[in-house]
């Protein structure tokens, strides 16, 4: 697909992987519209990017009817929606304290797990609207999950098994969409070199990124962000989920 004059959604897009993508997509000459709630942040990217700030709780049904609403009035159908939101939290299922939090285990599901297909339901109903492309694509929708959907650590059980549901809903939401000309595709990125990751200590960063068998090192959000690129302009990339992690297998903790 050719992106240049359509408009794109990118949730999570004031930073990290997030942030990056919407780069890229408005380098291609996409018209970006950037769904956060980091306000500030959000803001600057927006016009530094020439896009739009759409605050969004992806988690919540009428914000993200809300939202959509404003970039199909504002930039015309979404042709492209990158899910980047998402919250990490972690808890054992017992420690010393007692049981795992049950109110921050549905927390990470709700933001993670619901508000992406919460997204992909109300944008891919805005796709569907639109006329065909070439070769009878209405639109791409990008989810991300990550290697802990596979290779979860000791105290990830909320966060596994939130990116297990988005690997696990990829194909069936494929399937449901192929017939009006909409793709879905999900990225299941290792250790990148986001926000989080640049609160910690610059050896550790080190530390972690050297865990990675080849590039040994943490992943640029430019990465995660020229994958999302071609996985747009190649049509025949639907339903699956790509590793982007250089090949890492988490270890336990």
């Amino acid at each position: 697909m050719d992106v240049k004059g359509q408009a794109a959604i990118v949730t999570g897009g004031a930073s990290g992987l997030g942030g990056a993508t919407a780069s890229a997509l408005a380098a291609a000459g996409a018209k970006v519209a950037i769904f956060d709630l980091q306000d500030e942040l959000g803001e600057k990217k927006a016009k530094e990017i020439g896009g739009i700030y759409v605050r969004t709780n992806v988690a919540d049904g009428a914000s993200v009817e809300g939202s959509v609403k404003t970039v199909v009035e504002k930039l015309g159908a979404p042709r492209v929606v990158v899910n980047c939101a998402g919250i990490g939290r972690s808890g054992r299922t017992i420690s010393r304290t007692g049981p795992h939090d049950l109110a921050m285990f549905s927390q990470v599901i709700q933001v993670n797990l619901i508000g992406t297909f919460n997204v992909i339901r109300v944008a891919s109903f805005a796709m569907s609207s639109s006329e065909p492309m070439a070769g009878g694509e209405r639109g791409v929708i990008i989810n991300t999950a990550s290697v802990a959907a596979f290779d979860g650590q000791i105290g990830q059980a909320a966060y596994s098994a939130s990116k297990g549901g988005v690997v696990g809903m990829t194909l069936p939401i494929a399937r449901d969409l192929s017939s009006l000309g909409i793709r879905v595709c999900t990225i299941a990125p290792g250790l990148f070199l986001t926000p989080m990751m640049m609160g910690l200590p610059e050896e550790a960063q080190k530390s972690l990124g050297m865990q990675v068998p080849f590039p040994p090192r943490l992943g640029d959000p430019k990465e995660y962000a020229q994958l999302a690129m071609s996985i747009v302009a190649n049509q025949m990339l639907n339903g699956e989920t790509i590793r982007l992690d250089g090949a890492i297998r988490m270890a336990p903790k």
